[in-house]
C-alpha cells in the first residue's frame, strides 16, 4: 500500500537523558553523528514520504529551528507547548494534518540499523504488507536478541498469522520497535485528550487486527546517556558483522 504521510513523536520530556537534555531536546542528541531524530527523517526520505508531522513540547523553539532546516521534507509542526498530550493523544491532535489514509508513526529516539542482504528497508517492507481490510495497525518489533538499549522483559507474542497478542509470561516475547502504520479510524472512539497509543494497541488487539512486522537488522534506544556509548558500539559492531 502507498503510504503518504507520518508523523515523528517529539514532544517527550527526555528526563532520563538529563543532563543532556537540560539544553537539548532528546531527539537532537546525537548518536553515531547525527540528532536521533535524523535517523526516522532519512528512512522515510528513502520511502519517499515527504509529507512529515512532528509534535513538540519541551524546548520546543529549539526543536522547531532545527526541523525548519530540514530540506529533504515538508516537516508541519504540532505544538503541544501548552499541554504534553502523549503519545496517542498527540497522534489524535495532528490527524487533520495526517488525512483520513493510514500513516506512519515513528518515536524520535528510536532507530535501527538495516540489513544490507534483506533487499527492502524495514519501512518499504511495512508499506507494502499493510492490509488496511484486515489491519488497523502494523508494527515493527523486534526479537530482545536484535535489541541494544531494551531492559523490558518484552512487550507482544506473534502467532503463526503474525498477529500480536500482550506478552504475559509465557512464550517468546517481541519488542514493539518504535514505528508502526495505523489506520486513523482507530482512533475515532476515544474522546480524552490525553492518552497512550497502548489504547490503540489494545483495541487493535481485540478485533483481532494488530499485526506484526518483524525487524530485519538491529534496533537500537537511547533512553541514557550512557546508552550513547553502548548503541555507538552496537552499531559499529553491526557494521562490521560482529554480533552486537
Amino acid at each position: 500500500m502507498r503510504i503518504h504521510s507520518a508523523m515523528i513523536l517529539a514532544a517527550g520530556l527526555g528526563t532520563r537523558m538529563r543532563p543532556i537534555t537540560e539544553t537539548v531536546p532528546k531527539p537532537l542528541v546525537e548518536v553515531g553523528g547525527k540528532p536521533l531524530i535524523a535517523y526516522s527523517l532519512e528512512a522515510l526520505h528513502e520511502i519517499g514520504i515527504s509529507s512529515i508531522v512532528a509534535n513538540v513540547h519541551y524546548l520546543a523553539p529549539v526543536l522547531v529551528d532545527w526541523l525548519s532546516g530540514w530540506s529533504r521534507a515538508d516537516v508541519v509542526i504540532s505544538d503541544e507547548s501548552d499541554e504534553l498530550l502523549d503519545s496517542g493523544g498527540g497522534v489524535a491532535k495532528a490527524l487533520p494534518l495526517l488525512g483520513n489514509d493510514p500513516f506512519f508513526v515513528m518515536n524520535a529516539d528510536t532507530f535501527w540499523c538495516e540489513d544490507p542482504a534483506a533487499g527492502r528497508s524495514n519501512l518499504a517492507r511495512m508499506a507494502e504488507d499493510f492490509d488496511p481490510a484486515r489491519m488497523d495497525i502494523l508494527m515493527l518489533t523486534a526479537r530482545p536478541d536484535q535489541a541494544t538499549g531494551h531492559t523490558g522483559r518484552g512487550d507482544f507474542t506473534i502467532d503463526a498469522d503474525r498477529r500480536l497478542a500482550r506478552f504475559t509470561g509465557s512464550g517468546e516475547p517481541v519488542i514493539y520497535a518504535g514505528t508502526l502504520i495505523m489506520s486513523p479510524h482507530i482512533l475515532g472512539s476515544l474522546t480524552e485528550r490525553r492518552f497512550s497509543l497502548n489504547r490503540c494497541f489494545d483495541a487493535a488487539i481485540a478485533g483481532g487486527r494488530l499485526f506484526a512486522a518483524p525487524l530485519t537488522g538491529h534496533w537500537l534506544t537511547v533512553g541514557t546517556p550512557e546508552a550513547i556509548g553502548e548503541a555507538e558500539s552496537a552499531m559499529a559492531d553491526y557494521a562490521n558483522g560482529r554480533p552486537s
